[in-house]
């Protein structure tokens, strides 16, 4: 009889490799022709239906696309040489042909088609005259309205911080302050334009403080709640080492606070934009929500349409600025919310 021990062999099953996606340096030919092309047909349909629009709207439209279009051409020609332009073309360069592409549609359905009924719908050739005829005043309301804006929000934020801070960190503030919010802050600051314009010298004044009025809610409550949640161990650790109250709300509560706190400021930045454009409305001479109400009232929807497109530019880039903020600000979240 054979004594002699048996092994037993164990066979390990095949391991799968998991290689991590390696990104081509090359850019796809199919990106790389996506704006070159889309550029391409919306100017020659608008080439094509140039006869039926006004000479000097024709020709200026159609020196926007073919720059769009040789701008283009010599991105995707010089992409291989430059890293920076390589990368923006993989990202933006289909969101741009998606654009041309609207407009295309936009400009087939109402200067060539007629489907939709004039003046109420204008083609966008009629828009970007528009804004080139207007510009000066256009420029003149931005201008305003980034005034107001900044001077809206800056004293709705001072105001929102202070009382946040007081009634998220001390009981007496905390008792009186809950009922005002609860009472005044679910009331549109809109709703406010009749008595704000009794009470203020001037309209610039009141649209201010009706900015501000909607800034300083949602600022309040979320400092509010940041600071009266704050984590008992860190205020723990700083009373044993001796820290004072100052330390404590400064130093401790408020930036631990700080995530709640920017929560607040992207809300009061969406009201602010709301209330802006509603309390041109009521007296103030100039600004992007006079400005619409102006064109309206003179049937010159190509005008209302570009400004449109400037308070979109307008209110993004601002988003974008306060976005940039946090993002230095708030460093461990960078890259939790893009825009």
């Amino acid at each position: 009889m054979d004594s002699t021990p048996e092994i037993a062999v164990v066979e390990t099953p095949p391991t799968l490799e998991t290689k991590s996606p390696v990104r081509s340096a090359s850019t796809p030919w199919r990106i790389l022709l996506a704006l070159p092309v889309a550029s391409a047909s919306a100017l020659g349909v608008h080439l094509a239906l140039g006869e039926k629009m006004m000479p000097a709207e024709a020709q200026s439209y159609s020196i926007l696309l073919g720059g769009v279009l040789g701008l283009s051409i010599l991105g995707s020609a010089l992409q291989g040489l430059w890293s920076g332009l390589r990368g923006w073309i993989r990202e933006t360069s289909p969101i741009v042909a998606a654009a041309c592409g609207l407009l295309t549609l936009w400009e087939v359905a109402t200067v060539g088609c007629a489907w939709l009924p004039m003046p109420y719908f204008p083609g966008p050739a009629g828009v970007w005259q528009s804004m080139i005829n207007d510009r000066a005043l256009i420029f003149d309301s931005t201008w305003h309205s980034l005034l107001l804006l900044l001077g809206g929000y800056a004293l709705g934020v001072i105001a929102g911080l202070i009382t946040g801070v007081c009634i998220g960190w001390f009981e007496f503030a905390r008792y009186w302050g809950m009922p005002v919010l609860k009472v005044v802050g679910p009331i549109p600051a809109t709703a406010w334009i009749p008595l704000a314009m009794i009470v203020s010298p001037n309209s610039t004044v009141s649209a201010i403080g009706l900015i501000g009025l909607a800034v300083w809610f949602p600022v309040t409550m979320l400092t509010a709640s940041g600071i009266s949640n704050t984590r008992a161990s860190y205020l723990d650790v700083a009373r044993t080492l001796g820290a004072s109250r100052a330390y404590l709300i400064f130093r401790v509560a408020i930036p631990a606070a700080m995530p709640n706190i920017f929560i607040g400021l992207f809300m009061g930045l969406g009201a602010s934009f709301l209330t802006l454009v509603v309390a041109e409305n009521v007296g103030v001479k100039s600004g992007l929500g006079w400005y619409v109400q102006w064109a309206q009232g003179w049937a010159e929807y190509g005008k209302v349409y570009a400004a449109l497109v400037i308070m979109a530019a307008f209110f993004s880039t601002i988003m974008t600025a306060l976005f940039k903020v946090r993002d230095r600000v708030l460093v461990w979240q960078k890259g939790t919310i893009k825009w």
